[in-house]
């Protein structure tokens, strides 16, 4: 199964990518989210490739 990090700015989707495991979609959204956040995302979805959302994490941007 594949899972898709979406990254949000103000005005929608910024940004998508594809892993092939939660754990490396997860990981990555964590990982990043921070420095993101100060470039002008505001949220990250992990979704399944069947569009269920397994993660999710907002920003104060």
């Amino acid at each position: 199964m594949a899972y898709t990090v979406i990254w949000y700015g103000k005005q929608g989707i910024v940004e998508k990518a594809s892993f092939e495991t939660e754990k490396a979609a997860r990981d990555n959204a964590l990982a990043t989210f921070s420095a993101r956040n100060m470039g002008g995302i505001v949220a990250v979805e992990v979704r399944k490739d069947d569009g269920t959302v397994v993660f999710s994490q907002a920003g104060s941007n």
